[in-house]
C-alpha cells in the first residue's frame, strides 16, 4: 500500500499521505518507505493513548499530528445530553457514555465544567487549549454544526495554560479516572494500539 501511494505522489496525484489510528511502529515502517505528512488519531483530554508513543514518534520524525474528536464526542464540552441522541448516533454504542461509566464520566465533566468557569474559558475553548499547550505539533479538529461553536472554539489559539493548570487536568482526566473503552468492541477494527 505505501508503494502504491509513494508513487502517486511521484506522480503528482496526491500532494502527501496521512495515516489514521496507526501504532507508532507501523507508523515508522510506512515513514520508511515515504514520507508521512500527518497521522490523525482520536485524542483529547480522556483519550490519552497517543501519549504512550505516538505523540513522540509524529514529534520525532517532523510528522503533524491530528487530533480528533479533542471535544470527546461533544461530552466534554458538559452540553451534550445522551438521552436526547437520535436513535442512529454512534454515541449510543460508546461504552464511556453507558450505565455506571456514563455517570462516573458525568462527575469528571462537572468538576472540569466548574475549572472552566473558574478559569473563564467554555469547557470547548479548555479542551482545544489543553491539546495545544502540551504539544505544539498537535492539530486538533473539533467538529461543529453552528458557526457560533466555530467561533467560540476557534479562540483556544489565544488561551496560553500555566503548567499548574496542565497538571491539574491531567490529574482530574487521568486515565485511571475514565470509566469505560472508547469504542465498542465492534469499533476497534482496523485501530491499532
Amino acid at each position: 500500500m505505501m508503494h502504491t501511494l509513494s508513487a502517486l505522489v511521484k506522480q503528482g496525484d496526491i500532494r502527501g499521505i496521512g495515516l489514521s489510528e496507526v501504532s507508532s511502529e507501523t507508523l515508522r515502517q510506512a515513514h520508511a518507505i515515504h514520507p508521512i505528512t500527518a497521522v490523525q488519531s482520536e485524542y483529547s483530554l480522556w483519550s490519552w493513548q497517543p501519549e504512550e508513543e505516538l505523540l513522540e514518534t509524529c514529534r520525532e520524525l517532523g510528522i503533524s499530528f491530528v487530533a480528533y474528536s479533542p471535544l470527546g464526542r461533544a461530552f466534554l464540552t458538559g452540553k451534550l445530553d445522551t438521552e436526547s441522541l437520535e436513535a442512529g448516533d454512534f454515541r449510543h454504542a460508546v461504552p464511556r457514555l453507558k450505565g455506571e461509566a456514563l455517570t462516573n464520566n458525568q462527575q469528571i465533566v462537572k468538576q472540569f465544567s466548574k475549572l472552566a468557569t473558574e478559569w473563564q474559558y467554555s469547557n470547548a475553548q479548555l479542551c482545544l487549549a489543553w491539546l495545544l499547550n502540551k504539544h505544539p505539533h498537535v492539530i486538533p479538529i473539533a467538529g461543529t454544526r453552528h458557526e457560533k461553536y466555530l467561533i467560540e472554539n476557534a479562540q483556544a489559539v489565544k488561551i496560553t495554560l500555566k503548567s499548574e493548570q496542565i497538571d491539574e487536568l491531567d490529574e482530574l482526566f487521568n486515565p485511571c479516572n475514565i470509566a469505560g473503552e472508547r469504542y465498542p468492541e465492534a469499533g476497534w477494527g482496523g485501530i491499532e494500539k
